[in-house]
């Protein structure tokens, strides 16, 4: 072999093998990657940890039983509010994963000729805590509308509030954000307030609805039994 041929064998050689460096590189880096995936076993264990109701499902849990309440709503803020009261009945279903709530009263609306009129209301909200999330969330619906409100929150120990954030469009453009505290003042007390931001960039206060137990949390147990089939 000839040395001019023997340099060029060499060359070639070794930029064959320095192009195929990143390439060796980019083997080890993947293995290692694959390497941190986490195995059948592990995502099974993550899996359970995540369905457990912990301590945040136990403070939800709280509020399950039979409650009365009053509530006051503004159509405007330099208006009188309107008044009614009705009453709740919180249940836990799914292994105490969630809060199921039935909302019944009356409220004063203006009917089709104008004239206020009483309507019956119901509405049912579905509360639990994600531990995905780290968040408490909640999901609304009721008979004055066809959407349903989804809201995420948190809860302040200190002051034993939970605080809700939701987005909601009641009317076509209407695009609505609202804040809900639901302060505990005690086991069997407890007072909610909603504000909204109609998007003007200014938050007003348009309802308060204070709550009082009716039962202990036990009593509510009557009903978690009959709706035990169908939820569990």
């Amino acid at each position: 072999m000839k040395p001019e041929t023997s340099l060029k064998y060499l060359g070639a050689l070794f930029l064959s093998a320095t192009l195929s460096l990143p390439s060796f590189a980019d083997d080890k880096e993947t293995v290692k990657k694959e390497d941190k995936k986490p195995n059948e076993a592990d995502m099974m264990a993550m899996m359970m940890e995540m369905a457990t109701p912990g301590e945040n499902h136990k403070l939800l849990e709280s509020g399950a039983g039979a409650w009365a309440y009053t509530v006051k709503w503004w159509m405007s803020p330099d208006a009188a509010p309107s008044e009614s009261t009705g009453t709740s009945l919180a249940r836990s279903v799914m292994g105490g994963r969630y809060i199921v709530t039935d909302h019944t009263g009356k409220m004063q609306t203006p009917g089709p000729d104008g004239k206020v009129m009483d309507m019956e209301f119901k509405g049912m909200a579905v509360e639990g805590y994600d531990n995905v999330k780290k968040k408490f969330v909640s999901s609304w619906i009721d008979n004055m509308g066809t959407g349903i409100m989804n809201s995420q929150g948190t809860y302040d120990a200190g002051t034993k509030t939970f605080t809700y954030l939701a987005e909601c469009e009641p009317m076509p453009g209407m695009k609505t954000r609202m804040r809900q505290l639901i302060k505990v003042t005690d086991k069997d007390h407890r007072t909610m307030e909603f504000f909204e931001d109609r998007g003007t960039g200014k938050e007003v206060k348009t309802m308060e609805i204070k709550y009082t137990r009716k039962t202990t949390p036990s009593a509510a147990k009557v009903s978690v039994d009959r709706s035990k089939n169908l939820a569990e």
